[in-house]
């Protein structure tokens, strides 16, 4: 088990490998670590409580942005340590879990969608 600390600096360190153009569009999102998600996560993700959900994206993505957008709270994107430490068990298999949740949330804040990050393969 990788504890909650070190958890959240894979979090950093997955931040940290993005390229320069593309940690510079990241704006007023929040990372955020989390232990579980919520059944209300769960059920934003279409998933049933006995489901695993390793990352969620809540906000606007940047392309939906519009004038008005700079009057909303920063968009999330949670990261579930307990569900990735479930299903993947040595820590080189949790860091790039943690890497690849990162960059599908991401993908999600810059308004890709599911079948085009699985596409990308992320």
């Amino acid at each position: 088990m990788i504890d909650h600390e070190t958890f959240e600096r894979l979090v950093d360190e997955a931040l940290e490998s993005l390229p320069e153009e593309i940690a510079a569009w990241l704006d007023n999102v929040a990372i955020v670590v989390e232990e579980w998600p919520t059944p209300q996560q769960l059920a934003r993700a279409g998933l049933g409580p006995r489901q695993m959900l390793f990352g969620l994206y809540v906000g606007v993505p940047k392309i939906r942005r519009g004038a008005r957008y700079g009057e909303t709270v920063p968009d999330q994107i949670f990261i579930y340590r307990q569900p990735i430490q479930r299903f993947y068990r040595t820590p080189d298999q949790i860091r790039a879990q943690v890497r690849r949740t990162v960059l599908h949330e991401i993908g999600h804040h810059f308004g890709l969608d599911e079948s085009q990050l699985r596409s990308a393969g992320v």
